[in-house]
């Protein structure tokens, strides 16, 4: 799976608002779909530093395990960064609509995702 198919299958999950693939080194998005008014390519600079400074507790703490995901919630979205196992430096940023989404079912559609994703960098 490319990157732009990967986008359009989060894009398919109920409740989907935008999303974004996005390099963890640079903060540059590698691809975006969807967002409305939210700006994905923002939000994934943004987010970067959120998953900087998650790590960095970790590995402060001698954490062994590596991040899967990690969950923003507000009060009418979640906010879902998920980890890709394949690359180190590559997280998918997904912004759903809470009374629309099932979060357990995305969490599952894009670790399914992430197995099918072929990225290169």
């Amino acid at each position: 799976m490319n990157i732009q198919e990967a986008l359009e299958k989060a894009m398919e999950l109920n409740g989907a608002i935008g999303v974004a693939l996005v390099d963890f080194n640079s903060g540059m998005c590698l691809g975006t779909a969807g967002g409305g008014s939210i700006d994905l390519e923002l939000a994934a600079a943004g987010n970067t530093e959120v998953v900087r400074a998650k790590k960095n507790v970790r590995d402060q703490l001698k954490i062994k395990d590596s991040i899967e995901d990690i969950l923003i919630t507000l009060e009418n979205q979640y906010h879902l960064i998920r980890m890709f196992h394949n690359s180190k430096s590559i997280f998918l940023y997904l912004v759903l609509d809470r009374k629309s989404s099932n979060l357990a079912l995305s969490r599952m559609s894009l670790r399914a995702i992430d197995e099918q994703l072929e990225v290169n960098i």
